[in-house]
């Protein structure tokens, strides 16, 4: 079968690779109809050393079951099914607590194992991992349920972890996709006022039409005064960091007033840290990580398909498995927010 495999940095080819097979009883074959490109797979595409194996590619992706093992009981073949962009068995100590990112038998996509980028997946763990859905792989709504398996239940996690609610403003630094999930996560829970940080006029667009209401163009030091300037002098109530580096999380936490909190899914690059010193004075909780998106799925799956909760707009542009590596080019470039894959 075909599948996006990276190279390096810069480096993504589209190759032959053995053909996904089921291995245990677990496991689920489906077929990819729907894919997607991270802005998390340019960090590597940015940096990645060069490796003659290469990485496979692609952990956002949707598609049709085509076999299953023996002991698999909750899909069939046939099924339109929605995978989150980490397996997990459902029933670990951390799965039955919501933490399915931390399930103690689950792993990522991608790597040396297949990845969403491709034409087919084994799916491990199938019973835990895979969400029914209720709907044909031509249903114009795919695109927006799509961006459950990441984007989207990021932007809650971000909105969850800074406790935004009825009576929130709150301030989402980053205008990538996350970013601008965040931006509909908070306005689904009654956020009144939502300002977004970020500099390109499509996404800030993009962002009013989910719910912000002030966009701020200014970084560092001039972000912080200004989102100030806009709350009184005290700062955001929430601030949901979206980005991944040091300086946009010690951003967030100056530009958050005292007892607010901060929501940080970016995934950290830099490995700058915060001295803690920064923001005890002013008790600002800060909590995020890595989104237990399996958990999530159910929650916001019905508002998904009702059209309340709708981020497919964020797709600006879609391609076939030979178009991947000009995604990823695109993408880097910022001539792209968030490429759909077509296999």
């Amino acid at each position: 079968m075909r599948a996006a495999v990276m190279f390096g940095a810069g480096d993504v080819q589209v190759r032959e690779v053995p053909d996904a097979r089921l291995d245990r009883p677990t496991d689920a074959l489906v077929k990819v109809t729907h894919a997607a490109i991270c802005g998390s797979d340019l960090w590597r595409y940015q940096k990645l050393a060069p490796t003659p194996d290469g990485v496979r590619l692609g952990h956002e992706f949707l598609g049709v079951v085509e076999e299953t093992g023996a002991e698999v009981t909750s899909v069939r073949p046939g099924d339109l099914v929605l995978a989150p962009f980490k397996w997990s068995d459902g029933s670990c100590e951390f799965c039955r607590a919501g933490l399915h990112n931390s399930c103690l038998n689950g792993g990522f996509w991608g790597g040396a194992l297949d990845g969403g980028q491709g034409e087919r997946v084994r799916v491990p763990l199938a019973d835990g991992t895979l969400v029914p859905l209720p709907m044909e792989p031509d249903d114009p709504r795919v695109p927006a349920v799509l961006a459950l398996a990441d984007v989207l239940c990021t932007g809650h996690h971000a909105a969850l972890s800074a406790r935004v609610g009825p009576d929130s403003t709150v301030a989402v630094i980053g205008d990538g996709a996350v970013g601008l999930c965040a931006v509909l996560a908070a306005a689904r829970l009654g956020a009144p006022r939502i300002v977004v940080l970020g500099r390109h006029p499509r996404r800030t667009d993009l962002a009013r039409q989910y719910g912000a209401v002030e966009v701020v163009a200014e970084r560092g030091a001039a972000a912080v005064e200004r989102v100030k300037e806009l709350t009184g002098g005290h700062g955001a109530d929430a601030v949901l960091e979206c980005v991944g580096t040091g300086a946009a999380l010690r951003d967030a936490l100056d530009m958050t007033r005292p007892g607010g909190a901060v929501g940080y899914v970016g995934v950290p690059q830099d490995g700058e840290g915060v001295d803690v010193r920064r923001f005890y004075r002013r008790n600002i909780t800060l909590a995020g990580g890595v989104t237990p998106a399996r958990a999530y799925i159910p929650e916001l799956l019905p508002d998904v398909l009702s059209g309340r909760l709708d981020a497919s707009a964020i797709f600006d542009r879609t391609v076939g498995l030979d178009g991947v590596p000009d995604g990823y080019k695109a993408m880097a470039a910022r001539e792209a927010l968030k490429v759909l894959i077509r296999p």
